[in-house]
């Protein structure tokens, strides 16, 4: 009752039920998830000061590292504090404002974290497959360029969502089942038509992420071919051992993202409150894994982080 009065008092703001259905459990629910959160925040700004403090890791590599680190603080940092004050302590309401730039945010970073793992990919291939131009090919700079255009066409690309939700009529009904302000979610309360809406978001998610898995794909496979038409299984087992840290990196981030898409948009038979819980999942543990994974594949970066462990 509460909920529904402050609907209708203030039509400036949505209310952000949490997890429909496990409301009792949520307090539980928010232990794993804010655990996960500060895991990650931990290792992820680690990765930052260890990279930005040691001169002999200003390599392309672990330019593209720091980018991935940021772009998982950023995407977590957009989802969880929000939803850990509506678990803890019940602080459902968001602005309208508040709301679209929380879908923006979110949005650019899933964006700029595929362009990312996209660029990931690509530096693998030169590594493996042009190595003697490596340096020349892949240099501090070029990285910061293509991080710059990355980001570029994230923004450009997720910025007319936010426009386009402000078009949209919102009537009486302003309270959104989930945690979060997901563009489709926050689509579904207009009393409008949101065809357009849902058009560009499916669009936009599909297709960016198609173009960049199949960049990834090319990659891999001229990656692949190299390596078969090397004659020593040590230099086969060296060349695809560089590999791994990204290829499990993708596995994490790719899988979580279409799968929460998917049962978003066609997924009816799945119930809402585990869609809900593994959309969150997203946002908490491929940032809490990439920086484990690139600790324990990278033996310099693994090194350095033991120095600094060391003298604490």
């Amino acid at each position: 009752m509460a909920i529904f009065n402050l609907t209708l008092a203030d039509p400036s703001t949505f209310i952000l039920m949490g997890i429909p259905g496990l409301e009792s459990a949520q307090f539980w629910i928010s232990i794993p998830f804010s655990t996960f959160y500060i895991i990650g925040l931990l290792g992820n700004f680690t990765v930052l000061f260890v990279v930005a403090t040691e001169q002999t890791l200003h390599k392309p590599m672990y330019l593209l590292l720091c980018m991935l680190a940021l772009t998982d603080i950023g995407m977590s940092t957009s989802v969880v504090p929000k939803a850990l004050c509506i678990f803890w302590f019940n602080l459902r309401g968001i602005t309208v404002g508040g709301c679209f730039a929380q879908s923006f945010f979110l949005h650019t970073g899933a964006m700029m974290h595929s362009a990312v793992l996209m660029t990931m990919a690509f530096d693998r291939y030169v590594a493996i497959c042009d190595p003697l131009r490596y340096a020349t090919i892949l240099t501090n700079a070029r990285i910061a360029k293509l991080g710059l255009v990355g980001l570029t066409r994230a923004v450009l690309l997720v910025l007319p969502l936010p426009l386009l939700l402000r078009r949209q009529p919102f009537c009486a009904n302003r309270i959104i089942p989930h945690t979060y302000c997901e563009h489709i979610a926050v689509a579904k309360m207009s009393c409008g038509d949101i065809t357009v809406n849902s058009m560009y978001a499916l669009v936009i998610t599909f297709v960016v992420s198609g173009l960049d898995l199949t960049l990834i794909a090319l990659s891999y496979g001229l990656i692949i071919r190299a390596v078969l038409r090397m004659s020593s299984k040590k230099a086969h087992l060296k060349a695809l051992n560089t590999c791994t840290a990204h290829i499990c990196v993708m596995l994490t981030s790719y899988t979580p993202f279409f799968f929460s898409h998917l049962t978003h948009r066609f997924g009816r038979g799945i119930a809402p409150h585990v869609h809900i819980i593994l959309a969150n999942l997203y946002f908490v543990v491929p940032p809490m894994l990439n920086p484990i994974i690139y600790g324990v594949k990278s033996k310099e970066l693994r090194d350095k982080v033991g120095k600094y462990s060391c003298r604490m």
